[in-house]
């Protein structure tokens, strides 16, 4: 869980659809002396927890994040390429270091705010055309996709904000 609407109302329709939900917040590693807004976005996050009803854990990816992302990003730039963090932050973070811990314990599914669908291992664009995020997620194979649920995927961005601004 982010702290934002799309991770928070993704929470709230797993807990709705009878789902055992643990939210997680993930941090990531952030430059020293940079602007520093995880702490912010973690309680943001907690709050929305509590106010569901569900266990709370902060899982500490930073190493994950800078080994991932950014060396990745460093690299591909001084080699000349245009690198794709969003795309290597899905596949080395959340469906990566997060989903290899959440399986590890013992969790069927993970889930997170991205619009984009999944049917039977497939992965498929989010209803809402200017919010899909499918594209960022083309590296995630069959069997991981068994076991990543999108909440919100079927949705508009609207709706979503909708839904939570009722909740």
């Amino acid at each position: 869980m982010s702290g934002g609407v799309d991770s928070s109302v993704s929470a709230l329709l797993l807990q709705q659809a009878g789902y055992d939900v643990t939210g997680v917040f993930i941090r990531v590693w952030q430059p020293e002396g940079g602007e520093c807004t995880w702490k912010d976005e973690r309680r943001d996050a907690m709050r929305v927890a509590a106010h569901l009803g569900i266990p709370f854990v902060t899982l500490d990816l930073r190493d994950a994040y800078k080994k991932g992302v950014v060396d990745y990003m460093i690299r591909e730039y001084t080699q000349g390429n245009i690198p794709n963090p969003d795309v290597m932050c899905n596949r080395e973070v959340k469906f990566g270091a997060f989903y290899k811990w959440a399986m590890e314990l013992g969790a069927d599914y993970i889930a997170t705010g991205h619009y984009a669908q999944t049917k039977d291992g497939q992965l498929y664009e989010g209803h809402d055309n200017n919010k899909d995020q499918s594209y960022f997620l083309w590296t995630l194979t069959e069997d991981e996709l068994k076991h990543v649920l999108f909440p919100i995927g079927h949705l508009e961005k609207k709706d979503v904000r909708l839904l939570g601004e009722k909740a």
